[in-house]
């Protein structure tokens, strides 16, 4: 079976699955497996992550698709090459990658036997789900069920390990840099399973954006930062381009250091086997009596320093 996977996602079920050889193309983003990186791209982006701030990207963003077009280009001459049996795409986020409607409008037109599958995970349990989907679809159920269960029992041997901590530190996950975003999908759940209280996210919903006023008054304990699509050091390359209300120096995590910066595109923006890494590493963060310091690859604690201050109080 040949696999066109336009989902970083995607590629890592499908490689998690023992399937790498079936990828015949993916998208500019998939980078994880390693192993991938001779693989065609498929797609690529209008936007750069490296050029411009999180609010320069939020704007061209919202411009983009509010004017009902995509931030993304898809191979079409690559796709009717290579002739895929199955492409995997999502309908969950025009942000996050190709639109569906694009990718079966391609496909009617270059690819007419191919079948389209559509991941459409919004929680820890659909994320398995879609790990089983794909096993079906590619006939290695057998192998897919193997994965689950094995992602599973750490979950589950983290949650029955953070229920003994004598305290759960509240916990903000920034999704987002400028506008601030509050976390949704399967992230709250990430922290509750670390022993975390989540704040303002809600589990299985979208994540939307919020004011930085609202984080204030939240407290946190501990802030981590996640936005969507940045590993740590793309996070602290754009920090000094972000402006934090005056009012952030009283927030609990930013006067006890308790501010961190997380690869957001491994642990927690692709719902894909690594979240439960994800939520490992939240663990080690909230209760490193328990489950010991993250090392600097999995966590970087963010001094004050490094963050900037102005006296405006919300966004």
């Amino acid at each position: 079976m040949k696999i066109a996977s336009l989902l970083p996602s995607a590629t890592e079920i499908v490689c998690a699955l023992g399937l790498e050889e079936n990828l015949i193309g993916i998208t500019h983003e998939c980078d994880y497996p390693p192993t991938v990186a001779g693989k065609p791209h498929l797609t690529a982006s209008r936007i750069s992550h490296e050029t411009m701030s999180s609010a320069e990207i939020d704007h061209a963003v919202r411009s983009q698709l509010d004017g009902h077009g995509s931030i993304y280009d898809l191979n079409t001459d690559l796709l009717a090459e290579f002739k895929p049996d199955l492409i995997i795409t999502q309908e969950l986020c025009d942000v996050c990658a190709v639109s569906y409607k694009t990718v079966e409008r391609a496909a009617r037109m270059y690819v007419a036997g191919a079948r389209i599958v559509s991941l459409e995970p919004n929680t820890i349990e659909d994320i398995f789900a879609n790990i089983k989907t794909v096993g079906e679809l590619c006939g290695v159920s057998e192998k897919a069920e193997e994965v689950v269960m094995n992602l599973r029992e750490r979950l589950e041997r983290l949650r029955e390990k953070s229920a003994g901590a004598e305290t759960r530190p509240k916990v903000f996950m920034l999704e987002w840099l400028e506008p601030p975003f509050v976390p949704g999908h399967w992230v709250p759940e990430q922290v509750e399973a670390a022993g975390g209280i989540c704040l303002l996210g809600e589990a299985g919903k979208k994540s939307v954006t919020t004011t930085y006023e609202k984080i204030v008054e939240s407290a946190p304990d501990c802030l981590v930062l996640i936005p969507c699509g940045y590993y740590a050091a793309d996070i602290l390359r754009q920090l000094p381009n972000t402006i934090f209300p005056e009012s952030f120096r009283e927030i609990p995590a930013v006067k006890n250091g308790e501010v961190w910066a997380l690869d957001a595109t491994a642990y927690f923006s692709r719902p894909a086997p690594r979240v439960i890494d994800g939520a490992e590493i939240l663990a080690k963060i909230a209760h490193p009596e328990i489950f010991g310091a993250p090392s600097e690859r999995e966590a970087i604690r963010v001094s004050e320093d490094l963050l900037k201050f102005s006296r405006r109080v919300s966004n």
